[in-house]
């Protein structure tokens, strides 16, 4: 299940006060300041594998493909992954867009931040800019991995924050869903792969 931990309604800043541990992983992490015509929200996923299974998977700037299931092809522009690279990414149809022009904001290894703006594309999601954390935890005894990801962005003419932030939850928790799939079997693939906190 995907927990919603921030956002622009009354009962997203109830969970927020009661996440504990995941709230000041929220508070010292995942800083937006949206401006009125934008709207922000948080996710967070639990998920039944080692941080480093998952990290390596949300790491992935030039192959998000590996567990997000809209995206049907990434090219990244230059040779090399750093801050600043860009990606062209195809979208699978279903969704009101056809391209997306990424660029890597943050990514840090050590903490597992990775950051992304949205720059250019065939989209509504204008100036959205999202950050994803990875952080360890025990699940049932076991090593296991607490996934934030946050947003903002701009409402597009024509729709409401409500409307606008329940659309990109539900892409967000498509995608959540989906690395969590990914990593739970690739953790049971390889139980005896190092544990990395």
């Amino acid at each position: 299940m995907v927990g919603l931990v921030g956002g622009t309604t009354a009962r997203a800043e109830h969970v927020v006060a009661s996440g504990g541990g995941e709230a000041e992983h929220v508070r010292r992490l995942h800083r937006h300041a949206p401006a009125d015509h934008q709207c922000t929200s948080t996710l967070v996923k639990h998920i039944k594998a080692p941080v480093h299974l998952v990290w390596e998977l949300v790491r992935s700037f030039d192959q998000p493909q590996r567990y997000k299931p809209f995206v049907s092809r990434c090219v990244v522009r230059g040779d090399q992954l750093e801050i600043g690279s860009l990606r062209d990414v195809n979208v699978k149809t279903g969704l009101p867009a056809t391209t997306s022009t990424e660029r890597l904001e943050q990514l840090d290894d050590d903490e597992h931040i990775l950051g992304v703006k949205f720059v250019g594309g065939d989209h509504r999601l204008q100036n959205y800019s999202s950050i994803v954390t990875v952080h360890s935890e025990s699940i049932d005894g076991r090593p296991g991995t607490l996934v934030i990801e946050s947003f903002v962005v701009d409402v597009p003419d024509g729709n409401t924050k409500d409307e606008t932030c329940y659309f990109v939850e539900a892409v967000i928790k498509c995608n959540l869903t989906s690395l969590a799939e990914v990593s739970e079997r690739r953790a049971v693939e390889s139980p005896t792969s190092p544990l990395e906190c």
